[in-house]
C-alpha cells in the first residue's frame, strides 16, 4: 500500500532529478527566480521615498507594494524624500534611493559611478531603478500572456483531440487561420486600434499565441484517449467533462509545462519589441524595450542607456529558453540516465 503514493509523485520527482544533472538549466532557473523577485520586491528596493518612517509620532509604512504608483508617492509621501529625521524620528529607505520617475536635470545623462550605479538617462532619472521597475511589466507580460495562450490552447486543444469530427475540424480551421499571419505583425496591427496599455499587450499577445498550445495538447490527447484507462472511465458512467479534465490532461499537459517556458520569453521578447517600436507601453512608465527606445537616440556617447536594457532582456529571454532545453531533456525518457 505504501508505494501507491511513490507512483503517483515518482514522475515529477524524476523530472527534477534529471534537471538538476544540467548545471545550465540551474543557472537559468536561479537567474529567473532573481528577476522574479526584483519585480516582486521592486518599491522595497528602488525608490526615493522611504519604506518605513516614523514622522511627528506616527508610523508610515509603505502601501501596496504590489500595485505601487507614483500617484501613491506624490498623494502619501508628499516632499518626504527630502525629509531629514530629527530626534525619535527615523526612516528606512529602499537600498538605490531615487524613484523611477524622479528627474533631475542637473544628473541628465551622468555615466555609472557611486552615485548611480548604471548612471541616468537625458531626464536625470536613475537607470538602475528604472531597470528594476521595468522588470515588473516585463515579467508581468510575460507570465499572464502564456497564462492566457495555455488556457485557450489547453481547452480548444482538449476539445479537437477527445471528441474529433467537426469539433476537431473547427479547432484546425481556427489554428490554420491564425497561423496564416505572422504573429508580430498581427500583434502590431491589432495594438494600433487599441489604446496604450499594458492590459491590452497582455491580453493580445495571449489571443495570438494559443495555437501551438492548442496542436501540442491536441496531439496528446490523442494518443491518451486510445488508452485502456479512458475506456474503463467510459465504462464506469464517468461524463465526458470528467474524463477530459480529471484523467486525460493530467496526463497529457506536461509538455505544456516546456512549452510555456520558451513562451514567456517569446512574450517578453514581443513586448520589448512593441515598446522599442513605439506600440508597448507608454512613457513615463517603464520596460525594458521603451528604455531601448529612449536610449537610441543617445548611444553615440550614452552607451549605458542601451547596454544594461539590452543586457536585461537577453540574459531574461536566455534565462527562460534555456531552463525550456533543460526542462524537455529532462522529460524526454530517452535521455534518462
Amino acid at each position: 500500500m505504501a508505494a501507491a503514493p511513490e507512483r503517483k509523485q515518482g514522475y515529477w520527482r524524476l523530472v527534477w532529478r534529471q534537471f538538476k544533472r544540467r548545471p545550465r538549466g540551474l543557472v537559468g532557473l536561479a537567474i529567473i527566480v532573481l528577476m522574479a523577485l526584483l519585480a516582486v520586491f521592486a518599491p522595497f528596493l528602488a525608490g526615493d521615498v522611504p519604506i518605513l518612517m516614523k514622522k511627528d509620532g506616527a508610523l508610515y509604512v509603505l502601501p501596496n507594494v504590489f500595485t505601487y504608483t507614483a500617484l501613491q508617492e506624490q498623494l502619501l509621501y508628499a516632499n518626504f524624500d527630502r525629509w531629514q529625521p530629527s530626534a525619535g524620528e527615523w526612516a528606512v529607505r529602499p537600498p538605490i534611493p531615487y524613484g523611477y520617475q524622479r528627474q533631475v536635470l542637473l544628473d541628465r545623462l551622468q555615466p555609472p559611478g557611486p552615485e548611480h550605479w548604471l548612471g541616468t538617462d537625458d531626464g536625470g532619472r536613475d537607470v538602475l531603478s528604472r531597470l528594476i521597475h521595468a522588470a515588473r511589466v516585463s515579467m508581468s507580460v510575460g507570465v499572464v500572456a502564456v497564462g492566457i495562450a495555455v488556457i485557450i490552447g489547453v481547452l480548444l486543444g482538449a476539445l479537437a483531440g477527445y471528441y474529433g469530427g467537426w469539433v476537431d475540424s473547427v479547432v484546425l480551421r481556427m489554428i490554420e487561420t491564425m497561423l496564416v499571419f505572422p504573429t508580430f505583425f498581427f500583434i502590431i496591427t491589432v495594438i494600433a486600434f487599441l489604446p496604450p496599455s499594458i492590459y491590452n499587450i497582455m491580453v493580445v499577445i495571449g489571443l495570438t499565441s494559443w495555437p501551438g498550445v492548442a496542436r501540442l495538447v491536441r496531439g496528446e490527447v490523442l494518443r491518451e484517449r486510445q488508452q485502456d484507462y479512458v475506456a474503463a472511465a467510459r465504462a464506469t458512467g464517468l461524463s465526458n467533462a470528467r474524463i477530459i479534465f480529471r484523467h486525460i490532461l493530467p496526463n497529457a499537459v506536461s509538455p505544456v509545462f516546456v512549452y510555456a517556458t520558451f513562451g514567456v520569453a517569446g512574450a517578453i521578447l514581443a513586448e520589448s519589441a512593441l515598446s522599442f517600436l513605439g506600440f508597448g507601453i507608454r512613457p513615463p512608465e517603464p520596460s525594458w524595450g521603451e528604455l531601448l527606445k529612449q536610449g537610441k537616440t543617445y548611444v553615440d556617447f550614452a552607451w549605458w542607456l542601451v547596454l544594461f536594457p539590452g543586457l536585461a532582456i537577453f540574459i531574461t529571454v536566455t534565462a527562460f529558453n534555456i531552463v525550456g532545453e533543460a526542462l524537455r531533456d529532462a522529460m524526454d525518457p530517452r535521455l534518462r540516465q
